[in-house]
């Protein structure tokens, strides 16, 4: 069998195969960022990298048996500028599109953000499927919708593992000053773990308190702003990777290659692998 990821980042999708025993011959990775690729190359080494997705041409692989991708998201986004396709990184979900018609898979997956129904309606005709919205909340900690075009068939939604924070936060001595029954995540710029001693329930309005049986939101990619803080003073601190791979439900180490903010980023553009999986479990017996 012989997989082409586009968009490939870390390989989160090689990750969902793997943890399947799905076995292939080749995967090929189309990736521009050399962190993502040092990460891929350091756990998968005998990915074949191909460069950019605008330099992929079909005839030049063998037939693709898979094709599956993340275009970038940032011009769909609600938490952006809404630009959409006229946001050049999300005009390259055409050149999914081109590469698709190219290779003519048998099966394909695109994943992209919850955006517009406008927006949704234009990828669904180009795609000829409408798609899936899987919430991540469902097997991980965290609060991530986004929507999934596949022409693998019947695809539902995932069982709830019910996972919360409680479930992923690390408990050795880094730990100890956290109350037990509230976390503080900071949105937007900032995704921070930690207890408020006085219960305000709001320190600014970027502020939110989760009981720890609850979800965290959205793991952004803002990396500057997720590196680990060792001030332990400050009775909140930033996320670990250790945490946001649980997040991810990417294998503990994963982006261990990487320094933390490069795997915060990494992390946060990626893919809950768990949902990929779900989405495959069947490609062993289709294809």
């Amino acid at each position: 069998m012989n997989v082409l990821s586009l968009f490939d980042g870390m390989s989160c999708g090689q990750i969902a195969l793997n943890r399947l025993g799905i076995e292939y011959d080749n995967y090929f990775a189309s990736e521009i960022d050399p962190h993502a690729i040092k990460v891929t190359q350091y756990n998968y080494p005998n990915t074949k990298q191909i460069g950019s997705v605008t330099e992929v041409i079909g005839k030049d692989l063998p037939k693709i048996d898979l094709l599956f991708g993340g275009s970038p998201c940032q011009g769909f986004s609600f938490a952006g500028k809404q630009l959409n396709f006229d946001d050049p990184r999300s005009a390259l979900f055409f050149e999914f599109v081109r590469v698709l018609r190219e290779t003519n898979p048998t099966y394909f997956l695109l994943e992209n953000v919850n955006m517009k129904q406008e927006f949704q309606d234009v990828i669904s005709e180009l795609l000829g499927v409408k798609p899936i919205k899987i919430n991540s909340a469902l097997v991980s900690a965290q609060n991530r919708v986004r929507l999934y075009w596949t022409n693998i068939p019947n695809v539902e939604q995932p069982e709830d593992k019910c996972i919360f924070i409680k479930d992923i936060l690390e408990l050795n001595g880094e730990f100890r000053y956290l109350d037990p029954h509230k976390v503080i995540n900071i949105h937007n710029t900032k995704n921070y773990i930690g207890y408020d001693p006085n219960n305000t329930g709001h320190k600014s309005q970027s502020h939110r308190i989760y009981n720890v049986y609850s979800k965290m939101g959205c793991l952004n990619t803002w990396s500057h702003s997720l590196a680990k803080v060792e001030d332990l003073d400050n009775l909140y601190r930033h996320l670990t990777p250790l945490e946001m791979e649980r997040l991810q439900t990417v294998p503990e180490g994963y982006t261990k290659p990487a320094r933390d903010v490069e795997a915060a980023r990494m992390l946060g553009n990626g893919w809950t692998v768990d949902v990929i999986a779900h989405i495959f479990k069947d490609l062993d017996i289709l294809l």
